[in-house]
């Protein structure tokens, strides 16, 4: 997948597009409703991935399952989360990750779990 195909799906799906607050390359993707992320596309060198090249990638940071993450780092283009909690999101090289339709479905699941909490109505018995 390319940074491009990731915003396109999101606006697809969600109606959001990438924010860019650092006056950069590197875009947010939040939640419409409650600003809260759900994904951060990146661009960074390879090394600081633990990749062997001086080359710069895309990555995207989505918040994940922690009981799946152990698993998918084992995987080709999938690395600890970079600048983000490593315990609950992961970074996917974009171009390494091998499969569009394991990302897409990583970014649905960072969307549900990013998204606002429904309040209970105290008036129900």
């Amino acid at each position: 997948m390319t940074r491009q195909e990731v915003f396109d799906y999101c606006h697809k799906q969600y109606k959001t597009g990438p924010d860019y607050p650092w006056k950069n390359n590197n875009a947010v993707l939040r939640h419409s409703d409650n600003n809260k992320w759900y994904g951060l596309v990146m661009t960074v060198n390879a090394k600081k991935m633990g990749v062997l090249c001086e080359d710069e990638i895309d990555i995207l940071n989505v918040k994940c399952d922690p009981i799946l993450i152990g698993s998918l780092r084992m995987q080709a283009g999938f690395f600890p989360a970079y600048h983000m909690n490593k315990d609950k999101w992961i970074s996917i090289w974009l171009a390494k990750s091998g499969n569009d339709e394991i990302v897409k479905n990583l970014i649905d699941w960072s969307f549900r779990a990013t998204a606002a909490k429904k309040k209970k109505n105290s008036k129900e018995i």
